[in-house]
């Protein structure tokens, strides 16, 4: 049963947890000890109150699972983990998870707490409404910004907040056609895929992708940018994250082995090289460039 809820709690997806680091490492605090500890704490409760968001997800949806090809396989869509045992974790570990927040930082437990309020309404009723849905999992990913940025107490960069926005909603419309590409019927397995149709969603795909790459090479070269890094060279990483969202269009409308996108990226050389290669090209630049 223990393999069945760390299963449930989907630790492929806290990856998206890394968001809540992004402001340590543009406030160039990536060597400071303590803030690098307290970062390691809000990654750690946002990948546990984001578990509890995936485990209630998987109560709810439940019936719409079992008429999944790949989703029936779940741990409580295929019995593994029983619904009372899932429920009485959540009794346990999202109180928990509130507290630990609050003793780490009063506005970080605020922004957590508010992520999974919001992510209950996801659950029972936003996710259904087709566009609503997205912009809800891209409030997400600000949260997560935010919630970083006041676990180490700094002011989040808009140009940061913006580029997430728009990164997001790339990432969210590329789940929502994958979905549709892998669907048997899409209406029965998410209400919200009725509204949306697969050569909408291709061009949706192609505007944001090219707003993000826009966008961050106009905050790369922005006098604040130049100001903050003393250095106009971050417009040199703009390339690798374009070609991670050139390979991202790719696995979310092709890969229809894959129960996700994020398993897709996690499992796709190419796209991994260029996110460890941003990194590294990034970090050369803000911290020894």
């Amino acid at each position: 049963m223990l393999l069945a809820l760390i299963k449930t709690l989907r630790p492929k997806q806290w990856v998206k947890n890394s968001f809540v680091a992004a402001p340590l490492f543009f406030s160039l605090r990536l060597l400071d000890p303590q803030s690098v500890l307290r970062t390691a704490a809000a990654v750690g409760l946002f990948s546990l109150i984001s578990g509890c968001v995936y485990v209630l997800n998987d109560l709810v949806d439940v019936e719409a699972d079992r008429e999944h090809p790949k989703k029936r396989l779940r741990p409580i869509a295929s019995g593994a983990l029983p619904m009372a045992a899932a429920k009485g974790f959540l009794a346990v570990a999202v109180p928990l998870c509130v507290t630990l927040a609050f003793v780490l930082q009063p506005w970080f437990c605020a922004v957590l707490s508010s992520y999974f309020v919001l992510n209950v309404g996801y659950s029972f009723r936003f996710k259904h409404v087709a566009y609503l849905d997205v912009l809800l999992i891209a409030l997400f990913f600000i949260l997560r910004v935010l919630a970083g940025a006041f676990a180490i107490e700094v002011v989040a960069s808009p140009w940061l907040l913006g580029c997430t926005f728009l990164l997001a909603l790339f990432l969210g419309f590329g789940k929502r056609a994958h979905e549709l590409a892998t669907a048997v019927d899409a209406g029965k397995q998410r209400a919200a895929l009725a509204g949306y149709h697969p050569q909408s969603l291709r061009w949706i795909l192609y505007v944001l992708s090219a707003a993000v790459v826009l966008t961050y090479a106009a905050y790369t070269l922005s006098p604040h940018t130049v100001e903050q890094f003393g250095t106009a060279s971050l417009i040199y990483t703009v390339p690798l994250p374009a070609v991670a969202i050139v390979r991202f269009i790719r696995l979310a409308t092709t890969r229809k082995d894959a129960e996700s996108p994020t398993d897709a990226m996690l499992r796709d050389p190419l796209f991994m090289a260029a996110i460890l290669g941003y990194v590294v090209e990034t970090g050369a630049i803000l911290y020894w460039g």
